[in-house]
């Protein structure tokens, strides 16, 4: 596989189809003979003070003894303060009033609000809301930082673990103190017509989390998120959950101060079979991104009919304003890195304060490459310092590396192909600014239909190749 080229790889491969997906999550039994159990049954106050989670948990509990995707209803008009609820499956848990989380930690078993592990056939529904109350966790704003610090413990709102057959349909969540649906080592999943509106200001409230999950379809969410809006990960754990593979996210409305559709950065395990498609990202920190700095692979990956603005945010906010980022650094000097390869990047279009980076930290780290009709335009609209390059995280190079920015940058990478991409400038056009395309330890790059000036082209050429 290995010795394809992008072209002819991409023309073969093709993930599996969306609707046997759909097909595998219908739960057994007729949805019209579903026992229902509102949870006001149980004892709760629905009143926004009283904490109502042992009346929920009691709920959820007769629903998965009843069986017959049983709903658990939490009725409309009412707000349910809770702490930790552990979810069955084989019901349904219907959300159409409000959910509020607690903040005290003792109403908490473990990290997590909502939970649920090894659930067959779970759905969560419904057109109401689960409120995190973010800065209860915080102890104060940073001018200078332009955020909010964290106290030592702040819980996620969603922490899925080994659940199969799993559905999660039109809720909104927000406001979210740290990880909004962190989906652990999940198997067969859809996400669809989800709204997450969590603050800009407060740091790690990612959107939505795939990690070490198999054959997941994202669609049709609206997402705003200080940290990632959809990211997918292998992070570190004590068992295996295997890898990330054959996952899809498209028809997704991002908006974050980090990056809009990302990989990484923990890669301990492979990351394959991944396609983001037809997404807008309002705005991000980095527009696309794929961070390698564990020694797990990357592989398979499609980025494609997508738009979206990269900007610079303050410095504690990982991302200098990338178009798009593909890096393979180690995490630690000790790191045995693996490798990125077979990525294909079509029709994207994008403004951004930063370049577009292809850089590994040794040859043979990145590979077989293919940007097919990318199209950015490089602009300074904000009053942040320029002339940077973000690698954290990572100690080998410099985690922030002072560097001119060409639109294209390529360095230590093998086999990319630039076809029909082009490059244009805005009007504020500092003076670090460089190069059209600047390629270093490249070989086998190759250029078809590349179209693009130099920023000031009275001092550098169009294409420079080290």
């Amino acid at each position: 596989m290995r010795g394809r080229s992008v072209k002819k790889f991409f023309a073969w491969r093709t993930l599996a189809p969306s609707a046997a997906l759909v097909l595998s999550l219908a739960a057994p039994g007729a949805p019209a003979a579903a026992p229902v159990f509102s949870v006001l049954d149980f004892g709760a106050a629905g009143d926004g003070v009283t904490v109502d989670t042992a009346a929920i948990q009691r709920a959820i509990d007769a629903a998965a003894r009843a069986g017959r995707g049983a709903r658990v209803l939490a009725p409309g008009g009412r707000r349910f303060l809770t702490g930790t609820l552990e979810l069955r499956g084989g019901i349904d848990f219907h959300l159409d009033g409000e959910l509020v989380i607690s903040t005290n930690r003792l109403d908490y078993q473990g990290d997590g609000v909502i939970t649920a592990r090894n659930a067959d056939h779970l759905r969560i529904s419904g057109r109401g809301k689960i409120s995190g109350q973010s800065l209860a966790f915080m102890t104060r704003y940073d001018p200078a930082g332009e955020w909010w610090l964290f106290a030592p413990w702040r819980p996620k709102m969603f922490l899925l673990t080994g659940c199969t057959n799993l559905e999660i349909r039109d809720i909104t969540f927000g406001d979210a103190p740290c990880w909004g649906l962190h989906l652990l080592g999940c198997r067969h999943v859809l996400v669809d017509n989800v709204t997450v509106r969590n603050r800009l200001d407060v740091p790690n409230c990612d959107g939505i989390d795939p990690d070490h999950c198999q054959d997941v379809e994202i669609r049709r969410c609206r997402i705003t998120s200080g940290d990632d809006a959809i990211v997918i990960k292998t992070t570190r754990q004590s068992g295996d959950y295997g890898p990330s593979a054959n996952i899809t996210v498209r028809d997704c409305v991002l908006e974050t101060q980090d990056a809009g559709l990302k990989i990484g950065t923990e890669t301990t395990s492979d990351i394959h079979d991944i396609l983001f498609e037809r997404c807008k990202i309002v705005t991000g920190s980095r527009g696309l991104a794929i961070q390698l700095r564990d020694e797990g692979s990357v592989y398979n990956v499609q980025f494609r009919d997508i738009q979206f603005v990269s900007r610079y945010y303050g410095d504690p906010w990982w991302g200098r304003g990338e178009a798009i980022s593909l890096t393979a650094l180690p995490r630690a000097p000790e790191t045995k890195l693996g490798t990125m390869h077979h990525i294909l990047l079509q029709n994207i279009t994008g403004r951004a304060e930063n370049s577009v980076r292809i850089h590994g930290v040794a040859a043979g780290r990145i590979q077989d490459v293919l940007l097919d009709n990318v199209a950015v335009t490089l602009d300074r609209w904000t009053k942040y310092p320029g002339g940077l390059f973000d690698n954290r995280p990572t100690q080998e190079p410099d985690p922030i590396e002072a560097h001119g920015n060409p639109a294209f940058s390529i360095r230590n990478a093998s086999a990319i192909t630039l076809k029909n991409c082009s490059v244009q400038w805005g009007r504020n056009i500092p003076d670090y600014f460089t190069f059209a395309l600047e390629a270093e330890s490249a070989a086998n790059l190759r250029l078809t239909g590349f179209k693009g000036a130099a920023a000031h082209p009275r001092r550098d050429e169009a294409v420079v190749i080290h």
